[in-house]
């Protein structure tokens, strides 16, 4: 199911939670032998790849009040466990787990963070 998403810009999107989001790669339209793919062949593949463009908090942790201690800074903002992947990072993702959703004609997933099996991490890429 796609959603089509037209009134805010993508540097807007706030992930929440344990989200990520990810613009896929354009899959290869031949084969290694040079057979030419129909379109409905890699969208039942179950595994993806594709770009990571935004990252959500993480893990939310409860609060943890002690009653026993009243010198201790009371307060009551969740802190997160941070995710793996950052912005730039090649994942592979199951795609039986993603929501995907279209931006100015450009398609992007949704996808968990248990759903990305690798990530790809090349720093000098975009240097």
């Amino acid at each position: 199911m796609a959603l089509s998403i037209n009134d805010h810009e993508l540097e807007k999107f706030i992930m929440v939670g344990d989200r990520v989001l990810i613009k896929p790669k354009t899959p290869q339209g031949k084969t290694k032998s040079g057979l030419y793919l129909p379109p409905g062949v890699q969208e039942k593949e179950k595994i993806h790849c594709g770009y990571v463009l935004k990252v959500g908090p993480g893990y939310p942790i409860p609060a943890i009040q002690d009653v026993d201690e009243p010198w201790k800074d009371k307060s009551n903002e969740v802190k997160y466990v941070p995710l793996q992947p950052t912005e730039g990072d090649l994942a592979v993702y199951l795609q039986s787990n993603t929501w995907e959703i279209e931006f100015k004609n450009e398609k992007y997933v949704i996808v968990p963070h248990n759903a990305i099996l690798m990530l790809i991490r090349d720093n000098g890429l975009f240097e």
